[in-house]
């Protein structure tokens, strides 16, 4: 039997990170020389191994907790050693805590015994510089020799990055059978009650990384947020710390700060993921999302390349350091990679929501020649077979085959569980296309510039074209489709894609009901949030990666669009949804989760190779928090509208430091729902929604 080469599980470990470092190990601390275990450095795995022993023996872990944004604390036991009673007496405490180019560890053994303890403590360790596309598919490299050098100390270098470990009193063994796993060496002689601190550092030297860490604060406010239902505000107090924690910039624009997307397979710039994130925490401040806008406006698409999938006006995918190859996937993607077809739309509307939360006019100027680029790749070049839709395809035959952000290989299938042939016409890149189109026609008349008329005919158009392609029959009555495939014919799955319509304008009253009506079906909505696919699909599976999983994003953005609109139930549905699974995961929220059936299991199943923590999953809590206050601003319209979703069945919510054109802003919802807001900059008002019934549509 062939043996599977398989990529490595890490739901059970423990990670802690400082972007652009992560560390990830056991329960209990360990870090071994296996799966996806070690610390990782913008692309690479620095140290694959640091193994804690005393007398040889592996410790009794305890518990582990968290210690600030960027580290993990291990209690673990020493039972031989100390007093023989049942009580244990000797204590190590290990506390874990990530820097921008590094680990720190100290070890804090404690004894409570009423006799001595002499001990001796040893961490092995192990450096194999693999690139991370090798840990991810499954693979290893060789382990890489120490050199030793000043008393306490042990470096590793190649592929460009030194890595080095200094351990402060330690004795170093690194020669002979050594040389691949250095050891370090403490002797312990403590007196009855007492205790010893030990520590050792690593640092990173990489100056080929493209991507940084950013000095300073991170570039939002942390409002003070109370709410009856406590989980919420853990929630978002985990989030922020995680958001923390993965800011990045790129090499040489360390002032451009944006989100790298995920621990440990993304840790990077994504132009999809790091556009949503930005988006989302605009209720924080705009400075995020302008320096998100900056540094992809920097590389955005000058000439046509079909190696990258470059294109004159179009906004980056992903960006490594070097070519990510994955060979059992048939992925070969180069350094800077352009192989998404709604990032460029992304791009547009997180510049649009920015000026509407009151980003200032001389940070969106620059940016306008950029926003006619992305607007001319939609309107030239998005559309190959000029049908009036957008649609992609990997023209290479090594680039990622879906394009749109379920981009798994098997993620667009029909009812019946058939794959769809490529070119793809997603229905929410239609909903992305559309809003970009009047957003960016919006932008342009404000800033006095041509062609917003072209723009808002654009997406006129587009509402006829979809009405009469996307809409077919369903169990629940009419639905839109997930896709067009090659012959443009409906592809009739039920899938969370239609949610992203909702605020688009691509839909009229009537579509958005029956869209929220489809939503909270069973086949949807039964599991801890909104599934990607409906248990109804033959291609459904609740740990398919996007045929049936749960992703926290996803489910937020969906809830969003539903408090907007108005559908008060279903958004609550998925908002308890949201906050059960919150405090299943400890708060700190993963990529994507299963879809099992709350009634079949009574906690969410993790996915086990699930990124955590991971950007748009920890900014969803911050939309979850504007859906609860019914915050949303028009500073250039002298505007604020109030429409909480706090109130009767979520509680009373209250949040001070949100902010409106870089002004703290106080909202409170009571128990009945009714907002107040205070502090908005003059001369914005506020408003309160009217009340609209949503009738179910009748099929087109």
């Amino acid at each position: 039997m062939i043996e599977r080469q398989l990529q490595p599980l890490l739901h059970e470990l423990v990670g802690v990170v400082f972007a652009p470092t992560s560390a990830l190990g056991d329960a209990t601390g360990q870090i071994r020389p296996t799966g996806v275990q070690g610390v990782f450095h913008a692309d690479a795995r620095v140290l694959s191994r640091a193994e804690l022993r005393i007398d040889e023996r592996e410790l009794e872990g305890l518990t582990r907790g968290d210690d600030g944004p960027h580290g993990a604390h291990f209690v673990s036991l020493a039972r031989w050693l100390g007093d023989p009673t049942p009580d244990p007496t000797v204590r190590v405490d290990r506390l874990r805590r990530a820097t921008r180019n590094g680990l720190t560890e100290e070890l804090r053994i404690v004894s409570t015994a009423t006799v001595g303890v002499r001990a001796t403590v040893t961490i092995d360790l192990g450096c194999d510089l693999a690139p991370i596309e090798v840990v991810k598919s499954g693979g290893a490299a060789a382990a890489l020799e120490a050199k030793t050098g000043q008393p306490g100390m042990l470096t590793w270098s190649g592929t460009g990055i030194t890595v080095t470990v200094t351990a402060p009193g330690a004795d170093v063994l690194a020669g002979g059978e050594r040389a691949i796993t250095p050891r370090l060496v403490w002797p312990v002689d403590l007196p009855p009650g007492g205790e010893m601190v030990l520590r050792w550092q690593l640092t990173v030297d990489d100056p080929r990384a493209v991507v940084v860490g950013p000095v300073g604060e991170p570039e939002w406010s942390r409002p003070e947020v109370a709410a009856d239902d406590r989980r919420l505000v853990r929630l978002l107090d985990r989030s922020l710390d995680d958001l923390r924690g993965l800011r990045l910039a790129e090499t040489g624009a360390p002032g451009d700060v944006f989100l790298g997307a995920g621990v440990p397979w993304f840790l990077t710039l994504f132009g999809r993921d790091s556009l949503w994130a930005a988006r989302m925490m605009l209720p924080l401040g705009t400075d995020l999302a302008a320096g998100t806008l900056r540094v992809l406006a920097r590389r955005q698409g000058t000439r046509f390349d079909p190696t990258t999938g470059e294109a004159p006006g179009k906004i980056l995918h992903e960006l490594r350091r070097h070519e990510l190859a994955l060979p059992d996937h048939g992925l070969r993607l180069p350094p800077a990679y352009y192989g998404t077809v709604d990032a460029t739309m992304l791009w547009v509307n997180l510049l649009h929501d920015a000026w509407r939360w009151g980003m200032p006019a001389e940070q969106i100027e620059p940016l306008l020649p950029h926003l006619e680029a992305a607007l001319r790749w939609l309107g030239e070049h998005a559309d190959p077979d000029g049908d009036g839709l957008v649609e992609y395809v990997d023209t290479t035959g090594h680039g990622l085959s879906n394009q749109g952000w379920k981009d798994s290989g098997d993620a667009v299938r029909f009812h019946d569980g058939s794959l769809a042939t490529a070119p793809i016409v997603l229905a929410e890149v239609q909903g992305y296309a559309h809003e970009a189109a009047v957003n960016g026609a919006a932008l342009l008349d404000a800033f006095g510039r041509p062609d917003a008329d072209r723009w808002r005919e654009h997406a006129a158009a587009l509402v006829g074209r979809f009405r009469r392609s996307f809409w077919v029959d369903g169990r629940h009555g009419p639905q839109p489709a997930l896709a067009l495939d090659r012959d443009k014919r409906p592809v009739d799955s039920l899938t969370s894609n239609i949610g992203h319509l909702l605020g688009t304008g691509l839909l009229d009253l009537d579509e958005e009901a029956q869209v929220a009506h489809l939503l909270t079906t069973d086949t949807m909505a039964a599991g801890f949030g909104l599934r990607t696919m409906s248990s109804d699909d033959a291609g459904f599976s609740p740990l398919s990666y996007h045929c049936g999983s749960i992703w926290t994003h996803d489910t937020a953005i969906v809830l969003g669009g539903l408090a907007r609109a108005g559908h008060r139930e279903a958004a609550l549905g998925l908002a308890d949804g949201l906050l059960t699974a919150a405090e299943a995961f400890d708060y700190r929220m993963p990529e994507l989760y299963g879809g099992d059936d709350r009634a079949l299991v009574n906690r969410p199943v993790p996915y086990p190779a699930a990124c955590r923590p991971q950007a748009w999953a920890a900014a969803g809590a911050v939309l979850l928090l504007q859906a609860a206050t019914g915050l949303y601003p028009d500073v250039p319209g002298g505007t604020v509208r109030l429409a909480p979703l706090a109130g009767a069945e979520l509680g009373a919510v209250s949040a001070h430091g949100l902010r409106v054109a870089n002004t703290p802003v106080h909202v409170a919802v009571d128990r009945t729902g009714q907002a107040t807001a205070t502090g908005l900059p003059a001369p914005l008002t506020p408003t309160l929604p009217t009340q609209r019934r949503h009738p179910i549509p009748q099929p087109h």
